[in-house]
């Protein structure tokens, strides 16, 4: 995240940040630092009609490069990432190789899963899946700031509740008074957030990872590999994928406790963030998740509103197959569309605010072709 000290409702929104959970379809990768600050200037981003594809690493072209690009290369993100992955440990630069095949094995299919027992290479099968994943390692940028949409509001882009801060300092309290608390409640009143989330995946083709597995990787106390690393850092490459910006709509506050403002703010960022990740699913098809069918009879899958899907989505229903070099690839035999009225809204307090379809649990489909269908294939969005 990128946060804005010298802006509105930076630190609520830090805070708000820092307890959102990586979204519950992917792997939590971070490498430590999540939110990086800057003061309220224009920051400085290239024409992204023309930066979408641009490589990050130390070969950069450092006069195409934008702020984010920046921080992504100083801070060596790429090779933090890989070095995650291999559960590389710093002091002595011995890897392993547990993370990437547990990762493969939860992350597999029942139907995967049953696809690797009828194969020769067996667990070998779910390790290359692991193997895999890491190419589909990705970076998300969250630039947020607030907006104010509400004439009613006690602030407009001011600084947020001083006068209560100040009280609070003065009276050496951190407990707010029924004055002070009708002050903050109209603080909230008109409190939206905008964000423009921007998207990079980590680079991890043929070259990289002979390299990384030849010069790098060991599981013993090898000093020249370990030196490798250190000095190669900028060879480890991200590449930028695109950017979606937050629509801004209103958030309703209904089920939200008056004296728990915070809680607006965490329900205003979480719905915008979760809004960007899913049109980044529907607008990027390496980003796109595959979600097992829990039963077929009906069809169910534990994926909603969150996830962008209205009546209008279509899920093609994938089988995983095994080709002739051992590796599993995915194979379409139908295609389902959600049913009416039965989309499970699982976007943040939904259940509070009474929302239609919150206590569903799940999204029932219907079919639209295809047949033989069974629990624990995959269903993945189609335009």
């Amino acid at each position: 995240m990128i946060c804005h000290r010298d802006l509105a409702f930076s630190t609520e929104i830090e805070q708000a940040f820092n307890a959102m959970p990586i979204p519950d379809k992917y792997n939590d990768h971070n490498v430590g630092k999540r939110v990086f600050y800057t003061t309220e200037r224009k920051l400085k981003m290239k024409e992204l009609d023309h930066h979408y594809g641009f490589k990050i690493n130390d070969l950069s072209d450092k006069a195409k490069m934008n702020d984010f690009d920046l921080i992504l290369q100083q801070q060596h993100i790429a090779s933090r990432l890989v070095a995650r992955w291999f559960q590389r440990k710093k002091s002595t630069g011995i890897c392993s190789m547990n993370l990437v095949q547990e990762r493969g094995y939860n992350n597999a299919s029942e139907m995967e899963k049953r696809l690797a027992a009828l194969s020769v290479r067996t667990d070998a099968l779910l390790q290359d899946a692991g193997e895999e994943l890491i190419g589909s390692t990705f970076v998300l940028i969250n630039d947020i700031r607030y907006i104010d949409k509400s004439s009613g509001s006690a602030v407009i882009g001011g600084i947020v509740s001083a006068a209560i801060q100040t009280n609070n300092i003065l009276n050496g309290s951190n407990t707010i008074g029924q004055d002070d608390l009708g002050t903050l409640i109209a603080t909230y009143k008109g409190f939206n957030v905008k964000i423009n989330t921007y998207l990079y995946q980590l680079v991890w083709d043929k070259d990289i990872s002979s390299f990384f597995y030849n010069e790098i990787y060991t599981d013993t106390i090898d000093d020249r590999k370990k030196q490798n690393f250190e000095n190669n850092r900028g060879k480890f490459t991200l590449i930028f994928l695109g950017m979606q910006e937050s629509s801004g709509k209103d958030i309703s506050f209904m089920g939200i406790n008056e004296s728990e403002p915070q809680v607006m703010v965490r329900k205003a960022c979480q719905r915008a963030l979760d809004e960007n990740v899913a049109n980044l699913q529907k607008n990027f098809d390496v980003f796109k998740i595959k979600s097992p069918l829990l039963a077929v009879a009906p069809l169910k899958c534990e994926i909603g509103k969150k996830e962008g899907i209205t009546e209008k989505s279509r899920f093609e229903v994938l089988e995983a197959v095994e080709d002739d070099k051992g590796h599993i690839e995915y194979k379409r035999v139908g295609v389902i569309r959600p049913a009416k009225n039965l989309i499970w809204d699982n976007r943040f307090m939904a259940k509070e605010e009474k929302a239609e379809g919150a206590e569903l649990g799940f999204t029932t489909f219907e079919k639209v072709s295809g047949k033989d269908f069974y629990p624990g294939m995959l269903i993945r969005e189609i335009k």
